[in-house]
């Protein structure tokens, strides 16, 4: 099969030939049909995230189940699927008390010993990224990597559920809890800050307040249910987000990844509110906050995939885009081959796209 190899952070991604194992027990080959090109692999393909070489990225993805292995009970050929990196064991303290995306069981993987589920040409193993390798025409995956949807779902749509949209919509409906008449602010508007954005118009959010320097991505925001777009780059944005807010905001959801946008979302929250931190702030990077502040009763969070009960929630989330009520449409910036790799990856440095989507033949 094709796949988008990196050898080396901070060059280009090279399509290669990689071959891949047969299923072994409990474990999935999907035939690729969309994979959607995240920021968190531009972090690990600029190197601002280590992770071992060679390896594929790619971690949002849909496609139809091509064969199984032995225990498979989830998931059947021909199935179309959504997949999703927070893989889980199902057994594990995590799993059993509702939070599979804190799963880290390596039994889910295979082991040190076994076979490879990837390898190149020559035999070299690839260290398959995050429990996926979505930049790839096969995946080969844990079951509990994936969960079966409608057939009547596009699959380019549903590869944003795969990251994006999960984590945008899972801070929202999971972490937060939005009620309706509360408010929230935004903090960047790419791909899982917009779903955060739509997420709290479906909650029922009476202020929206989008915060991105672009203006094009504020365009964005306003269509998927901003109901205020802010500069990030203006001098007085806590300010500008206190006046909308009638002193604050109830919840502010950062997707940026950064310290700096960090601190934002805890300054613009009421008094009770809760900031939560879904960018991936890379390693030797700090948040400071002001320690008098916690007296105001504010909460700040992390969040992994938003939180979400992938075999529970991604069904739901692709019921309400069948149903009209989840927009994913204006999320997709472009439809693109996968040789063009690495020019979305470069649209994402300059952080002028919300999402490419990788489409297979």
């Amino acid at each position: 099969m094709k796949a988008a190899v990196l050898r080396e952070a901070k060059t280009p991604l090279q399509i290669e030939e990689v071959q891949v194992s047969k299923p072994g027990p409990r474990e999935v080959l999907i035939r690729t049909a969309a994979a959607g090109v995240c920021r968190s692999d531009l972090h690990f393909a600029d190197g601002a995230w280590p992770y071992p070489m060679p390896t594929v990225l790619g971690h949002e993805a849909a496609g139809v189940v091509e064969a199984v292995g032995s225990d498979v009970g989830h998931v059947k050929v021909g199935d179309h699927v959504v997949t999703f990196f927070t893989v889980f064991c199902g057994q594990c303290e995590f799993c059993v008390s509702g939070r599979p995306s804190l799963c880290v069981d390596p039994s889910t993987r295979r082991a040190p010993d076994a076979e490879p589920r990837l390898k190149l040409a020559d035999g070299t193993p690839v260290n398959q990224f995050i429990n996926l390798s979505a930049f790839a025409e096969l995946m080969l995956v844990h079951e509990n990597a994936c969960v079966a949807i409608s057939k009547d779902m596009p699959l380019d749509r549903a590869a944003l559920l795969g990251c994006a949209v999960v984590t945008g919509a899972g801070a929202i409906f999971n972490d937060s809890q939005v009620r309706p008449g509360e408010t929230v602010a935004v903090i960047g508007a790419g791909g899982i800050g917009l779903a955060a954005i739509n997420a709290a118009k479906i909650a029922g959010a009476s202020r929206i307040v989008a915060i991105d320097p672009v203006p094009e991505k504020r365009e964005l925001a306003r269509r998927m249910g901003a109901t205020h777009a802010i500069d990030a780059g203006d001098a007085d944005v806590v300010k500008q987000v206190m006046k909308l807010s009638d002193g604050g905001v109830h919840y502010a959801i950062e997707a940026v990844g950064r310290g700096s946008t960090a601190e934002l979302a805890w300054n613009v929250l009421r008094r009770g509110g809760t900031a939560t931190i879904l960018g991936m702030i890379a390693p030797g990077n700090t948040v400071n906050i002001a320690g008098p502040t916690f007296l105001s009763g504010k909460k700040l969070q992390g969040s992994s995939l938003g939180s979400t009960r992938s075999p529970i929630d991604m069904p739901r989330l692709v019921q309400m885009y069948l149903d009209g009520v989840l927009d994913l449409d204006t999320m997709v910036a472009e439809r693109i081959g996968l040789a063009d790799v690495n020019d979305a990856l470069e649209k994402l440095r300059k952080g002028d796209s919300a999402r490419s989507v990788i489409v297979f033949p």
